[in-house]
């Protein structure tokens, strides 16, 4: 099954763009009459047939569709400080997008070590993880934004931040609930600082564990997305 994500998609006539339409056919080397599957990233599903490749475009004609494909009960927004090397950050967004995830939100916390990214690039990656792993959804990737500021902003949901300070933490299976929301801040390599913890408990956060194990920041993002897919229905 060969998957492309086209956000843009309507109408049962589609062209892909340039950079899909090569990989189709320059690189899998598909062509007219060829079966492909297409993704609006909002869990539409479309089976479509290829019509015609001229040079570096590839139309499609759709010939089925299917709606919310893969839905899950629950939303799960991250917000994760980036790592120092930007490829273990990288592997973060691939597991989260192959095991459930809704929204990614890039945290600048006080003790950040990477404080500039590069969108786009991390855009593609997820973007990837979506087509590698058979997605009808594809997950909204934020542009950084300061702790402070978004710790602030309001969200309809349960909030957690995870951090590896000695306090009495709540497991976060125990924090989530079916069918529901969930917000959970990780942050960078040396942990949130004891101001940022205590800023996001007057904001209403509920501070959580995610287990005995001191863990990197990429796999505590990762721990956050399997505690949800395996707690949460």
């Amino acid at each position: 099954m060969h998957l492309f994500y086209t956000p843009d998609i309507s109408g049962d006539i589609y062209t892909l763009s340039e950079e899909e339409s090569q990989h189709c056919t320059r690189v899998l080397r598909l062509s007219a009459g060829d079966t492909v599957h297409l993704t609006d990233g909002r869990g539409g599903l479309y089976a479509a047939r290829i019509a015609n490749t001229c040079g570096k475009r590839c139309t499609v004609r759709v010939t089925d569709v299917q709606r919310e494909v893969g839905r899950r009960s629950y939303y799960l927004h991250v917000a994760i400080a980036p790592t120092k090397n930007i490829e273990r950050y990288e592997w973060f967004l691939e597991k989260a997008t192959e095991i459930g995830v809704d929204e990614i939100t890039p945290l600048l916390c006080e003790r950040s070590e990477r404080k500039m990214i590069k969108t786009e690039r991390l855009e593609k990656v997820v973007t990837s993880a979506v087509k590698q792993s058979l997605k009808a959804y594809h997950p909204a990737l934020r542009s950084m934004q300061d702790f402070a500021s978004f710790a602030a902003q309001p969200f309809d949901g349960i909030k957690c931040i995870a951090h590896c300070m000695a306090s009495q933490k709540t497991p976060l299976k125990d924090a989530v609930q079916p069918h529901g929301r969930t917000l959970v801040l990780v942050g960078p390599e040396g942990d949130f600082s004891p101001a940022e913890v205590a800023l996001a408990r007057q904001h209403g956060f509920v501070e959580v564990s995610l287990g005995n194990s001191r863990l990197r920041t990429e796999t505590a993002g990762v721990v956050t997305c399997c505690v949800a897919a395996t707690c949460l229905p």
